[in-house]
């Protein structure tokens, strides 16, 4: 029988690929989950009435570790599953805040994709991964480095 939902192998995929991964709404029960996860206590994320009367935010904000952490579950579930080695490294900027109830989707193009020198069954690839919202604006872009595994050995 044939095992679905494996993400693609280096020799699937060049530079220049690009696909678009599913979205995901991040809820209010979402925020405090990942705020009582993580120990995060800044009161942006966890004073209501601080933000109400103290900031420009019109909503509950979501913290970038978190938009980042959604992002990442909905690019593994697209795209490498089973496939992916290692997390190398990346950059990562935030261009606009994330509230409540906003729905999140990632648009990754591959912007280098090569074997690695020493070992021919592995190869590094590198996107850049746009999240945007729901109504088109970006709101985070990073570039992960990835190890992948290769179908073959070259």
């Amino acid at each position: 029988m044939e095992t679905i939902g494996i993400g693609f192998y280096f020799e699937d995929i060049h530079e220049g690929f690009q696909f678009r991964t599913l979205g995901r709404s991040v809820t209010e029960a979402d925020i405090a989950n990942f705020l009582g996860a993580t120990g995060i206590t800044e009161v942006l994320f966890t004073n209501l009435d601080y933000l109400q009367n103290h900031t420009d935010f019109p909503a509950r904000l979501v913290p970038g570790a978190q938009v980042f952490a959604v992002a990442e579950g909905l690019v593994m579930t697209a795209s490498i599953q089973q496939t992916g080695v290692a997390f190398l490294g990346m950059d990562l900027n935030i261009e606009g805040p994330i509230f409540a109830n906003d729905t999140l989707h990632v648009e990754v193009e591959v912007i280098e994709a090569r074997r690695t020198s020493k070992r021919p069954d592995r190869a590094l690839v590198r996107t850049r991964n746009t999240v945007k919202k729901q109504d088109g604006k970006t709101v985070m872009v990073y570039t992960p480095l990835r190890m992948m595994k290769c179908r073959t050995t070259g």
